[in-house]
């Protein structure tokens, strides 16, 4: 094992601290700004909360289910199945709506599901509304948020060694059975960071949501109504609702995940 010296074990120490403390400065000030009492008034006095919040939290549990039931398969594929120069491009093709700005994305969006394109023609037939509807709004959270988990639990599948699966398959076991006895569990702990993940963009998504989907409006969206309308004081406590939306679910399966690495060990 490496050995430091104790001067550089505490640099270390004091920058971990530091980084950490830097990170939850947003939150502790939105939380001591606007305290439980406001919270609780902003349920009362803004008159789209209430909405906002059954928006953000409908359309973000579709859009999650819709990204682990494409991202699921797609990252046991690319860290399994795949070819090593297929995974390479799929990775970097990846890559591109994630650095992509959610404003550009959003934009392209806007472009390609507008009313008077071929995309938004069909959709209307079909009695579907392309942009400021449900629809437009899962889709802008789908997109904002598919790379995240990708990226997540590609990452975490592909340092899983293959032995235990091997074994497995050595004893005679059914494909089938070694992936949900043996493959999931394994790779539970990147799963579950990366719908975690998935969670945070979704709930959160703005750039591609309000240029595609300003109705119907969601918590982020009604959190820039806010600020435009009436300030600061009314944007804050829509954003610590946005935070306690965002929060549970992340901080929740985190604890799962470490608690699965504990039980492995």
């Amino acid at each position: 094992m490496f050995r430091m010296s104790s001067v550089s074990r505490s640099a270390l120490f004091g920058i971990t601290v530091l980084t950490i403390g830097l990170g939850l400065v947003p939150a502790v000030v939105l939380v001591s700004t606007v305290g439980v009492s406001g919270f609780v008034r902003a349920w009362h006095s803004s008159y789209q909360l209430s909405s906002a919040l059954e928006t953000t939290l409908l359309s973000g549990i579709i859009a999650l289910a819709i990204i682990v039931l494409l991202g699921g398969p797609t990252v046991w594929y690319l860290a399994r199945q795949a070819p090593p120069r297929l995974v390479t491009w799929a990775l970097g093709l990846i890559l591109v709506p994630l650095f992509m700005p959610p404003l550009v994305l959003g934009l392209v969006l806007a472009y390609v599901l507008g009313p008077d394109t071929a995309v938004g023609t069909i959709l209307s037939a079909w009695g579907v509304s392309p942009t400021n509807s449900w629809f437009s709004l899962v889709v802008a959270q789908v997109y904002e948020a598919l790379p995240y988990f990708l990226i997540t639990a590609w990452a975490g599948l592909s340092t899983l060694s293959t032995r235990v699966e091997e074994s497995a398959l050595s004893l005679n076991r059914r494909p089938r059975e070694v992936f949900w006895y043996v493959t999931v569990p394994l790779a539970a702990p990147s799963l579950i960071a990366a719908t975690a993940m998935a969670w945070s963009r979704v709930v959160g998504a703005f750039g591609a949501v309000v240029i595609l989907a300003y109705h119907p409006t969601g918590l982020p969206v009604a959190i820039w109504i806010g600020l435009q309308e009436l300030g600061l004081a009314q944007a804050l406590p829509l954003a610590l609702w946005l935070l306690i939306v965002g929060l549970p679910i992340p901080l929740g399966f985190a604890w799962r995940g470490e608690r699965h690495v504990a039980l492995r060990r």
